[in-house]
């Protein structure tokens, strides 16, 4: 699966998407493991129903992990805090699948956090009964 990131910081919600490959599976219980093979980028689990969640996220792991901070790395190619921010999340999560869709609480969606774009970045996913 392939995810276009529009802004340079942004969580994208992929939970339709996600859900949508689990229909075309045809399994309707099991489990799913979802990976970003991506080193400035990660997944994690919050709401998006109240989109301020997402922008009170961003800006505070901006205050924890500012922009630019003398970062050795940046010297390569100017994006050490986005591999700093990935790192404290996650690559992956393996879900349950109930019903032909993630099992998820209420108020939760699976979304790419995204620290380094815009870019195009693929997901993988692997599903089982």
């Amino acid at each position: 699966m392939i995810i276009e990131s529009r802004s340079h910081q942004e969580l994208i919600d992929i939970t339709d998407l996600i859900n949508e490959e689990i229909r075309k599976s045809g399994v309707s219980e099991g489990l799913i493991n979802i990976f970003i093979p991506h080193a400035t980028a990660a997944l994690i689990i919050n709401e998006n129903d109240d989109p301020n969640v997402c922008v009170d996220f961003l800006k505070k792991v901006d205050d924890l992990i500012p922009l630019h901070d003398n970062y050795l790395h940046d010297r390569v190619d100017n994006n050490a805090a986005a591999h700093i921010k990935a790192s404290f999340f996650r690559p992956e999560f393996t879900l349950q699948i109930r019903n032909g869709t993630l099992l998820l609480g209420t108020w939760q969606q699976l979304m790419l956090a995204e620290f380094d774009g815009p870019k195009t970045r693929r997901i993988e996913i692997m599903i089982r009964k």
